[in-house]
């Protein structure tokens, strides 16, 4: 959602999900840099990555233990932004 309402010339900073991963700050960062990139990518593939961001991050933790890790530690955390 940080992509769709930000765009991409901003400084996103991810500190506490990178220093609150359960394996660490590097597995954080990791989380944080995987699913960035496949948001990312999704988007300049032309793919709605709004309602398809839940999936395609399922799909980029196949491949990265951190994310997956990440994921299922944070499944219930929701980002509800209202401009002001």
């Amino acid at each position: 959602q940080l992509l769709d309402y930000l765009g991409e010339d901003v400084v996103l900073q991810f500190g506490g999900g990178t220093i609150g991963h359960p394996d660490g700050i590097q597995a954080g960062a990791t989380a944080n840099r995987v699913a960035l990139e496949a948001m990312v990518l999704a988007r300049n593939e032309g793919r709605d990555y709004v309602a398809e961001g839940p999936q395609i991050l399922k799909d980029a933790a196949k491949t990265c233990g951190p994310l997956q890790t990440a994921l299922d530690l944070w499944k219930n955390i929701t980002f509800n932004y209202t401009s002001t």
